[in-house]
């Protein structure tokens, strides 16, 4: 990636404000490449990854940045959390691509502002389509814990992966309120909740299509096994 700077129309002599700031950017970015910060797993600090010829901020997803391999991140503006950068984010797509597995590999280190000028948001050029990371889909976990403080249980039922995040939330509010007022009665001696959880694809085969069926059906098949094995 190639850019330009030039003082247009001042002669040789003191900068002005504005090519200062320009310099001090570009000293800025020299540091950052030349002294990447290490990027500790399960640290939960704000990352600087490859795409393309670009560096890109990226938000590991809470619990799920500790994968020696791949995990969870939300690209975002680089002038988070500003309210101008939010805007500019969605004009230019950060706000529409969710949660992409992210291969550690492309990690630089931890996000430094001197980076800033070498994302796709300083060019003011759209994310691409292709990202080089394929959506982290996400799953719901349908469990049963005793209700006598042990915290034994089990997982009844888990959905996954959801393509989209709102198809996610839509069946977790479905579940939520059929379960409400049956929580604790469902199965008895235990309670029935519903939790959010990022979809493992290693773990895929313990896993119900939430496509293929209605995910109230799928539960209320499930809940009767669920009763014959617990004590």
């Amino acid at each position: 990636m190639k850019r330009l700077f030039r003082r247009c129309g001042h002669a040789p002599g003191a900068l002005t404000p504005e090519d200062q700031a320009v310099v001090d950017a570009f000293r800025a970015m020299l540091t950052a490449l030349r002294n990447p910060q290490p990027w500790t797993p399960g640290g939960a600090q704000d990352i600087a990854v490859r795409v393309g010829p670009f560096i890109e901020r990226a938000h590991p997803r809470p619990g799920d940045d500790h994968d020696a391999d791949v995990i969870a991140v939300a690209l975002v503006h680089p002038d988070t959390p500003h309210a101008a950068a939010y805007l500019h984010g969605s004009q230019l797509g950060y706000a529409e691509r969710g949660w992409l597995r992210c291969e550690t590999t492309a990690i630089l280190g931890t996000w430094q502002p001197g980076y800033a000028m070498l994302t796709h948001a300083a060019a003011s050029l759209p994310l691409p389509d292709d990202l080089g990371m394929e959506p982290a889909h996400y799953a719901l976990h349908i469990e049963v814990r005793r209700r006598d403080d042990s915290h034994d249980g089990f997982t009844l039922l888990r959905l996954g992966p959801y393509t989209q995040t709102r198809h996610a939330q839509q069946d977790h509010d479905r579940l939520t309120a059929a379960l409400d007022g049956r929580e604790a009665t469902l199965v008895p001696g235990h309670h029935v909740s519903v939790r959010y959880a990022p979809f493992d694809v290693s773990d895929h085969r313990l896993f119900t299509d939430p496509y293929e069926a209605d995910a109230l059906a799928l539960l209320d098949a499930a809940v009767p096994g669920a009763s014959a094995v617990t004590p």
